[in-house]
């Protein structure tokens, strides 16, 4: 016997049962986070990020991430939402509590230095900021303690003012960390006394006698100084390598870690595809961080004016750039007047490329150069 459906109640049990949504999940999932049923809610917002990803879903599931104790995680989903937002502080704050959990001071660091950036006034990040730079100088402290007391022991074993180094001797000393080494230093410029603190052998007593003659006038480096040198050293040493950024916040991180190196951020511009600029900013650049690129990129311009030009055209696609040129200080503006006449328009460009940088002039200068005609007549 055929089985025949009721159409009309099948219907009605389809409206009276809605498909779950991805808005309806995250805000079930947030009932959930209230009631600290902190599994429960990780479902939900896994549910709303499948049915529909948003910043705020994987920021939310982040948090509740954290109340498990599950950094990486956390630090997972912070980075997402990043990825979609990257300018949700919020995203930022859970994402320094996360590396935080997981041992990842300086990169904490850098989310708080970031954050505070875009939300100066946010009392949440100026706290996690003053904690992440106490931790780091906590650390830096104990690894100057532990170098100088290193050096202390060596010179302890090692007569150095009596006895010159053999050869096995001075390839142990070769092979010692360069922050040891520094630190060695500090401990030498203290007025330490111990025998071989400074790696160095002393031929007599007269030679010990005049160091330290020249450095009784002098205090003696308090704890946090060796600490704040540390710390230098230890931030420092970070940036060894920098990776081709997918971000703005990712390139304003590598840009300012090389910030006092030109030739350095030349090769980071150079290492980010031209095309993928307008992605990695999105509606994230600064007036400064423009002006940067722009001077980074006359100095590709000698040797690779093809790029240069590229790097040109595709910045100017950023979401919101003729707002951001209109907006230029009189000073920036002056700045890019001159890089355009000095090195875009210079006599040694082939005609292609001035023909295309006449083009572009009059999106990186509001009117081109009529206005710096006006300004000579004036």
């Amino acid at each position: 016997m055929a089985v025949r459906y009721n159409h009309k109640n099948y219907s009605s049990y389809l409206s009276d049962e809605p498909m779950p949504d991805a808005a309806s999940e995250k805000e079930q999932g947030n009932e959930y986070f209230k009631q600290k049923k902190f599994a429960e809610a990780i479902g939900c917002y896994s549910r709303s990020i499948a049915l529909s990803p948003t910043a705020v879903a994987f920021a939310n599931r982040a948090m509740a991430y954290l109340k498990l104790r599950r950094f990486e995680e956390a630090e997972n989903d912070c980075t997402e939402a990043l990825n979609l937002d990257d300018r949700y502080v919020k995203a930022y704050s859970r994402r320094i509590t996360a590396r935080k959990g997981l041992g990842k001071l300086k990169e904490a660091m850098d989310d708080a230095e970031f954050a505070v950036s875009v939300d100066a006034n946010n009392p949440e990040l100026r706290k996690q900021y003053s904690e992440i730079k106490a931790l780091l100088m906590e650390k830096s402290s104990v690894l100057a303690k532990h170098t100088i007391s290193e050096f202390d022991k060596a010179g302890d074993k090692n007569d150095m003012s009596s006895h010159p180094l053999s050869d096995p001797q001075k390839d142990s000393f070769m092979e010692v960390d360069s922050s040891v080494r520094a630190a060695a230093g500090i401990r030498e410029c203290s007025g330490g006394a111990s025998k071989g603190a400074s790696g160095v052998g002393l031929k007599d007593n007269n030679m010990q006698q005049s160091r330290d003659a020249k450095q009784k006038s002098g205090p003696e480096i308090s704890v946090q100084d060796l600490a704040s040198r540390a710390a230098s050293r230890y931030m420092s040493s970070t940036v060894k390598s920098v990776k081709t950024p997918k971000t703005a916040y990712d390139f304003e991180v590598s840009w300012r870690a090389i910030s006092d190196d030109p030739a350095h951020q030349i090769q980071l511009l150079k290492s980010i595809p031209p095309a993928s600029l307008p992605e990695i900013f999105k509606n994230a650049l600064s007036s400064a961080f423009l002006i940067d690129i722009v001077k980074c990129t006359a100095s590709i311009f000698w040797d690779d004016a093809e790029l240069a030009v590229s790097i040109l055209e595709n910045l100017a696609k950023v979401s919101r750039f003729d707002l951001i040129i209109m907006c230029l200080s009189p000073m920036h503006k002056s700045e890019l007047r001159k890089i355009w006449a000095q090195t875009f328009l210079a006599e040694t460009a082939s005609t292609d490329k001035v023909e295309a940088l006449r083009r572009l002039q009059s999106k990186y200068m509001e009117g081109g150069w009529q206005q710096e005609d006006m300004l000579a007549l004036s």
